[in-house]
């Protein structure tokens, strides 16, 4: 028995949330109505001026090339693949410890994924085992940027260019963060492969208040395929060279996020400062295992995943906290090879430990710009005595 509790923990008057959109949004309310009230009073609610103004921002913020805006990051990943010429039976190398939205886009365009494991620590791929998986069929790699830190990039997009491979890169969980190449350089997570992708999901760090997502590419060429793409195959209006998709970011999101980008920074230093309280404040307890941030990338803290002791019974972890106002969550409780609609792929328990034990033993607490010294002490004290080995 590692803690103990004799009383009952009481919930905090003030409701703990896994995100809390809602004090965000007050704490700006007045430059989000009036963005919106813009919007209104202008009528032009698809691909509106706004919406050109905020790629030309987030593409300043990036240092990116381009970026262009999509309806939600699920479209984004499928709309990269479609631009690079992805062919039925072509072979994806990507990580089945992420959510399903990395692989469905695969398998709903005929391709095949092909898996490799990630790493304990930073729960994102684990680039040494790339090679071993390349077959005369593989096209391309999809680094997942998990939870909001960068895999290792550049042994990555060297096995790529050795390979003649491209590179998309999720970054749904990650906007912000920054990668550190051995020669000192850096860059935003998204604009290091051919194309990155993005969430704007409003739990997201850059969230809007409904879907939207964006891709991000240095290729002229490629950016011009991706706006094509993106409104329905069409270059030239009612004009259509390729077969495409109806996906764009309304102007409402794009005026939210307009607004919301100027506090990028602020967040993610609110969130990297919660990380480090709980680092301090669970520091001493051996029935868990923070996450770890890579040498090479920041981590701009989408969620706060730390692993709990296999010995441990999750859930009934959860129900103590649920019991004491906190929630919390898992991502992901089953890893994709393992899932059901994945089971044609061939893949079994056994085939990627790692993911499968993270899958098991992972738990994330509440992370958001909002969350107060209190509240986290509170959480810490309280996950500390729910742990009963």
């Amino acid at each position: 028995m590692a803690y103990f509790c004799k009383f009952k923990i009481k919930p905090m008057s003030q409701q703990i949330q896994m995100v809390d959109l809602r004090g965000q949004y007050l704490k700006i309310k007045d430059e989000i109505d009036e963005a919106m009230a813009q919007v209104l009073s202008s009528t032009a609610f698809i691909n509106g001026p706004i919406v050109k103004e905020f790629q030309q921002n987030l593409s300043e913020y990036l240092h990116v090339g381009h970026v262009i805006t999509c309806g939600n990051g699920t479209d984004a990943l499928q709309i990269a693949m479609m631009a690079l010429g992805l062919q039925p039976g072509d072979e994806v190398i990507t990580t089945p410890f992420t959510f399903i939205a990395t692989v469905e886009v695969v398998a709903l365009l005929g391709l095949k994924p092909v898996f490799v494991d990630v790493i304990p620590g930073t729960f994102n791929m684990d680039v040494s085992q790339i090679e071993r998986v390349i077959t005369p069929r593989t096209k391309a790699i999809v680094p997942v940027h998990l939870f909001g830190q960068c895999t290792d990039m550049e042994p990555l997009m060297d096995i790529a260019q050795r390979h003649h491979l491209y590179v998309i890169e999720d970054a749904c969980q990650a906007i912000g963060a920054e990668y550190t190449f051995s020669d000192g350089r850096k860059c935003k997570a998204g604009t290091i492969g051919h194309v990155g992708c993005t969430s704007f999901f409003p739990s997201k760090n850059l969230g809007c208040y409904g879907d939207g997502g964006a891709l991000f590419t240095n290729d002229d060429e490629l950016a011009t395929r991706i706006r094509g793409i993106a409104n329905h195959g069409s270059f030239v209006k009612y004009h259509h060279d390729l077969i495409g998709v109806n996906s764009r970011l309304d102007s409402f999101q794009a005026a939210i996020l307009n607004v919301k980008l100027k506090y990028l920074d602020n967040y993610i230093a609110s969130r990297q400062r919660a990380a480090k309280l709980y680092h301090f404040l669970l520091c001493d307890v051996a029935e868990i295992k923070p996450p770890v941030t890579a040498a090479q990338s920041t981590h701009v803290f989408h969620q706060y995943t730390l692993k709990l002791d296999e010995r441990l019974n999750r859930s009934d972890v959860q129900e103590k906290l649920k019991a004491a106002g906190i929630p919390s969550m898992v991502y992901y409780p089953v890893p994709i090879h393992l899932q059901k609609a994945f089971a044609p792929f061939g893949y079994h328990a056994g085939d990627f430990p790692v993911a499968e034990k993270l899958s098991r033993t992972v738990l994330s607490l509440p992370m958001h710009t909002e969350l107060t010294k209190d509240q986290q002490i509170h959480i810490t004290k309280t996950l500390k005595q729910s742990l009963v080995i």
